[in-house]
Parts: structure tokens; sequence; C-alpha cells
């Protein structure tokens, strides 16, 4: 059970934390912190619901490297960006 709390409460943080989180998966702040503080049960439906969300940041932290990495200029003896 605490393996469970601790790895959610770090899903959370990667998540930006207790607001971001709550604001991204439409959940109270205070029901966020009583999953991290052990008061209530982490079901098995918010943690998929959490993955979720960590795959759609992920996603758009992708694009948003992409992004940059093919605006940059290579400067000589550098690698071009990535295709």
């Amino acid at each position: 059970m605490q393996d469970r709390q601790d790895h959610f409460a770090y899903c959370v943080q990667l998540l930006g934390g207790t607001t971001a989180f709550a604001r991204r998966l439409r959940i109270d702040e205070r029901a966020i912190r009583r999953f991290v503080n052990g008061e209530r049960e982490i079901s098995d439906g918010l943690l998929r619901d959490t993955a979720k969300t960590l795959d759609e940041l992920a996603a758009q932290a992708r694009e948003a490297s992409d992004a940059i990495s093919a605006s940059l200029v290579s400067e000589p003896g550098e690698p071009g960006p990535a295709a």
C-alpha cells in the first residue's frame, strides 16, 4: 500500500503538484492530498486516469521538444535536428 501511495505522490509531482494535478484530472485538491497522505485508498481507476494523463503530458512534451529541435540551426560539426 505504501509503495502505491508513494508512487502516486511522485506522479502528482510530475504533473506539477497538487493544484495542477487536480485541474488536469478534475479532482478536488483536498481529495488529492487525502490520497497522497493515505487517508483515502487509491483506486485502480484513479491510477489508470493518472497514467493516461502522464502519457498525454509526455506526448505534449515530445512535441514541444521536437519543435525546439526543428527550429535550431546546427553549428558546423554538430549533428542537425533529429528526424
